[in-house]
């Protein structure tokens, strides 16, 4: 498992001072430093927080983000990322202002996420608050992509608008909130979470390959939420073999529907498959190794699948190699739902990010294992989780862990 990488500590100096579009670093006004928030911009925070939710499942690549704005205590404007090309969370909070009719000069930004500095598919969000002459602006975590990484703020600061660093609870949520932009900002990889559905005694299935329905109902409709929610959904050849699945989500608002992706060695997934047949209605990704019959690539290829080839010596390294060829996509997270075998190469390749594991109230006996691969050798060996949770899903327990943060 890789090292988790280093955050930033509450009360040290914040290396936001790097100017990466002139090349040098400048104190502006002294050291940016995070600095416990106040009661009233908690209130402020928590609300950006909520609102930046409205764009969840709608805007990849880009982050969620919310913003308010607010003076002498008083919300004057509120928006967030509600599309993909659409304003930006402090656009849409200042043409709130407008439909309000109210100027928002002197007031105070409160952002989940550092204002961008750069042209992407929006304007720089730093000219917007420049212009509206946002006096002081709060925000509650950075932006780790290079094109970002701490300019926003310093042109802000430079332009004699007033920033602060949020530290304490919401500038740990604003970083969870983002976990997949994070981690493909740093990495280019996806964030990969795993879900899986298990019995008491720890199997995914009977003996004979039996699984339907280890789960509950209500604990189906929160995977299809899942669904909606992620890039890209995947499985094994073997899941995609017994079971025929379509991968997308159903009977949930849904802006898109996800990528599905097959881990196929030798690109056995049938061209009759239901996943094959979809393929012109949802992205479908067929993650092969450099010996599969290149006629079978080819005929995928026409029926409308993506062949992605990932090479390795072995399922650890193909998972490495599959992971960069679906962040080169632009695909930032993935729900890794099965089965056995590509769980238990990515266990052995350290790359689960998350997992959400259905326990159901009844015995399988024999059958088989959740996560198959070579394991930890030791217990000291085994990957331990950072935080973890449960809760209550129909007759299910949801056991929510999260094993990396970025």
């Amino acid at each position: 498992m890789q090292s988790r990488l280093p955050g930033r500590r509450e009360g040290v100096e914040s290396d936001w001072l790097t100017d990466q579009s002139i090349g040098r670093r400048t104190r502006r006004r002294g050291p940016l430093i995070a600095t416990p928030a106040t009661d009233r911009s908690r209130t402020h925070l928590q609300r950006a927080l909520a609102l930046a939710e409205g764009g969840r499942g709608r805007v990849s690549p880009n982050p969620l983000v919310g913003a308010v704005i607010a003076r002498n205590g008083e919300v004057i404007g509120e928006g967030f990322h509600a599309e993909l090309g659409g304003l930006h969370a402090e656009r849409a909070a200042l043409a709130d202002c407008a439909s309000r009719g109210t100027d928002p000069e002197g007031a105070t930004m409160y952002v989940t996420l550092e204002p961008c500095a750069h042209q992407g598919r929006q304007p720089p969000c730093t000219e917007a608050i420049l212009e509206a002459g946002i006096a002081k602006v709060v925000i509650a975590s950075d932006d780790p992509s290079e094109k970002a990484s701490g300019r926003g703020p310093g042109i802000l600061r430079d332009g004699g608008v007033e920033v602060e660093l949020a530290a304490g609870a919401e500038a740990g949520a604003a970083r969870l909130l983002n976990q997949p932009f994070r981690k493909y900002a740093r990495t280019g990889l996806p964030l990969v979470t795993l879900k899986l559905a298990m019995s008491l005694d720890g199997r995914v299935a009977t003996a004979g390959g039996d699984s339907k329905w280890i789960s509950g109902a209500d604990s189906r409709r929160l995977v299809h939420r899942w669904r909606a929610e992620s890039d890209a959904v995947a499985v094994g050849i073997g899941t995609a073999l017994a079971d025929d699945p379509l991968l997308t989500a159903r009977d949930v608002e849904a802006a898109r529907q996800p990528a599905r992706v097959v881990f196929d060695t030798d690109a056995r997934l049938p061209l009759a498959s239901r996943l094959v047949e979809t393929a012109a209605e949802a992205r479908l990704i067929v993650v092969a190794a450099p010996q599969a019959d290149p006629a079978r690539l080819e005929a995928l290829r026409r029926a409308g699948a993506e062949p992605v080839i990932a090479p390795g010596d072995g399922p650890a390294q193909r998972v490495h190699a599959a992971l960069a060829e679906l962040g080169r996509l632009e695909i930032t997270s993935l729900l890794l739902e099965g089965g056995p075998v590509l769980a238990g190469a990515f266990a052995d390749a350290g790359e689960i990010d998350a997992a959400r594991i259905f326990v159901a109230p009844l015995l399988i006996g024999g059958g088989r294992a959740a996560l198959a691969g070579e394991g930890a050798a030791r217990i000291e060996d085994a990957t331990r989780a950072l935080a973890a949770e449960s809760e209550t899903i129909g007759d299910d327990v949801l056991l929510s862990a999260r094993l990396r943060e970025w």
